[in-house]
């Protein structure tokens, strides 16, 4: 009898065994939001808390009085915008602002080591709230099409 094919299949198995099983470890450090779900969001709360909050004192939205002190940390939100604002994405800014930074902010809105000046309000505000000033924020937005054709002619 082979031995040395034994040893090869038992081997194999191994192999095979412990690359699914890194596999299915790495897929578990995945930091995806799929099974996570927030309770719903009231505008009318989320609102009252972004000035409750002091939100308008940096940034500015049509219908609320901007607080801020120098104009060139001001940030405006809402109005048209030709993007989605997602709910995950403005949740995301919320809780981490250095997350994604606009090259259009940067300047005054970046520290020298390039993060957002953004206060974290994580300690600050209760889940409630964060998701009623996300879901008011994204009430503030309008989706409109975009003026110009970005795509060539080509006939």
């Amino acid at each position: 009898m082979n031995t040395s094919y034994k040893k090869t299949g038992i081997y194999s198995f191994v192999w095979v065994f412990v690359v699914a099983l890194l596999l299915g470890l790495l897929s578990a450090c995945n930091k995806e939001s799929r099974g996570f779900a927030l309770p719903e969001g009231d505008v009318v709360a989320g609102k009252a808390n972004f000035v409750a909050l002091n939100c308008n004192a940096c940034h500015s939205i049509a219908d609320i009085k901007w607080e801020g002190q120098d104009e060139e940390l001001r940030l405006p939100l809402g109005g048209k915008t030709e993007r989605i604002r997602t709910y995950g994405e403005l949740l995301t800014s919320v809780i981490n602002p250095s997350h994604k930074i606009s090259k259009t902010y940067e300047g005054n809105l970046v520290d020298s080591a390039g993060q957002s000046r953004m206060k974290i309000y994580n300690d600050i505000m209760t889940v409630q709230e964060l998701v009623d000033v996300v879901t008011f924020l994204q009430s503030e937005y309008e989706i409109v099409v975009p003026e110009e054709n970005y795509y060539r002619s080509y006939y």
